[in-house]
């Protein structure tokens, strides 16, 4: 029986995909996560088959969630599953170590074929957006030195992403298990990595780069 981890923070499309999942031979949802913080505790707890992971999320988004719990356990099977076809998202989840991108206007079909993809051991790819994602990736990712990703760390992005989202120095160091003073040394360094000097700055750079979004 194959174990699934749903992460999404809409809970009518979780809810949509446990009753499609669970309708499947061999398959069941073991776990729901409403933010990638949630899913990367659960994915450490239950070690699920297969993560199915939307991108846009509070707290932490999809792409540092996938980041971490493939550090953590590198075999994981991630999914992105998500409505964005930029070329800034998909690079994002698989420079983060995902296994399969599809789009969320697919037939529940191709996320079936998809599970089954990835659990031999092969990357899964939605059709619709294979030939721009794979045209622009080759001719532009390896000259693309002013991306966010290369200039910060993984814990300056999750800071900028909670310092986006509004969150105050003291709720992000007690998220993160970070003292305060940590916390505002990291602000610091992302405002001059990015040379920008106020967090509406930061802001807008944050969701301009994907890592959140306005809702």
């Amino acid at each position: 029986m194959l174990r699934i981890l749903l992460a999404d923070d809409h809970k009518i499309i979780r809810d949509g995909l446990r009753s499609l999942l669970n309708a499947q031979n061999g398959m069941e949802v073991a776990a729901e996560a409403e933010n990638g913080r949630a899913a990367v505790k659960l994915a450490r707890k239950l070690k699920p088959d297969v993560i199915i992971m939307d991108i846009s999320m509070p707290d932490l988004n999809g792409i540092e969630a996938s980041r971490q719990i493939v550090e953590e356990n590198p075999g994981a099977k991630i999914i992105a599953l998500s409505m964005h076809v930029d070329r800034r998202y998909v690079v994002g989840m698989f420079e983060a170590g995902v296994s399969g991108y599809l789009l969320k206007d697919c037939a529940f079909e191709e996320l079936s074929t998809a599970i089954h993809t990835v659990m031999k051991n092969q990357v899964y790819l939605s059709p619709k957006i294979t030939g721009t994602v794979i045209k622009d990736y080759v001719y532009h990712l390896s000259n693309d030195k002013n991306s966010f990703s290369v200039k910060l760390s993984p814990r300056e992005r999750e800071v900028l992403q909670l310092i986006a989202e509004g969150i105050n120095t003291k709720t992000i160091a007690s998220r993160l298990n970070l003292s305060i003073k940590t916390v505002e040394t990291h602000r610091r360094n992302i405002m001059e990595k990015l040379d920008v000097h106020s967090v509406a700055e930061l802001t807008k750079f944050a969701i301009r780069e994907g890592l959140t979004t306005v809702e």
